[in-house]
């Protein structure tokens, strides 16, 4: 990794929290994106596009992923790749919630390499980097010393808890959810939950981030096929995901019915 991408990225994200603290709880403009895909506000817009000019200008041979960006396969041709999410958690956001945050990666042949996830509101900063481990605003972070999944704290949605999606009964679990996914691995990371899973297809720019903070910390992250996720797929989605402490993420795996 090029010295200095994990700074990088942390300054553009507290750049992204300045823009977006300005329009929280100010009545943004909000159109629908339609085609299920949501809202987006001209914070995310204004966002995404100091993000575009501001990485593309410091690393111009990266490529480009971006929820806010059409796409295009210009990406597929390099190395190493911006994957973004200018707010993750833009209805919370909309709703004056505290827990939307900006999601930013670095993919390198597939993997990430560098990540950072911030969340503006509440003054917290996840960053992560390859073989470097995982810090919340600098301090060392780690998952939770769970080790079952009965009784384990999962952040997920009501639907991931139908019985069509789990081999035999649905896990005694206590469930919790934030709207933010990349918010969920982070919380995951450093231990205030036992768990996220998401079993529909999953947007790479929501998870990308929150991925290596997790796996730095010492968490297992997956698919749904148990595969450990690879980015920048010709289309960015990946088959859901699951991050927890090892042994918890074992016992999600043997319980769950595979797709």
């Amino acid at each position: 990794m090029p010295a200095h991408d994990l700074d990088l990225l942390r300054d553009a994200a507290l750049a992204a929290g300045e823009i977006a603290k300005k329009f929280f709880r100010a009545d943004p403009e909000i159109w629908d994106k339609g085609d299920n895909q949501g809202p987006v506000t001209e914070a995310d817009l204004l966002i995404d596009k100091m993000l575009h000019h501001d990485l593309l200008a410091a690393r111009p041979d990266y490529g480009w992923l971006s929820e806010e960006t059409e796409d295009n396969t210009d990406r597929l041709n390099h190395e190493r790749v911006f994957i973004i999410d200018p707010i993750d958690g833009t209805r919370a956001f909309i709703n004056g919630e505290q827990s939307f945050s900006h999601s930013l990666a670095i993919a390198e042949k597939g993997k990430i390499i560098a990540a950072v996830v911030h969340l503006p509101i509440r003054e917290q900063t996840y960053a992560a980097s390859i073989d470097a481990g995982a810090t919340c605003n600098g301090a060392p972070i780690v998952p939770s010393a769970a080790s079952s999944i009965t009784g384990a704290k999962i952040l997920t949605t009501k639907p991931n808890l139908q019985a069509k999606h789990w081999s035999g009964a649905v896990p005694n679990l206590e469930r919790h959810f934030r709207p933010s996914l990349a918010f969920r691995l982070c919380l995951v990371a450093d231990g205030r939950f036992d768990g996220m899973l998401t079993l529909r297809d999953t947007w790479e720019w929501d998870v990308a981030a929150g991925d290596l903070i997790v796996s730095e910390a010492g968490g297992r992250v997956s698919d749904r096929q148990n595969q450990s996720p690879r980015y920048n797929n010709a289309t960015p989605m990946l088959d859901g995901m699951i991050a927890a402490p090892k042994p918890v993420h074992a016992e999600i795996m043997r319980a769950l019915m595979l797709p």
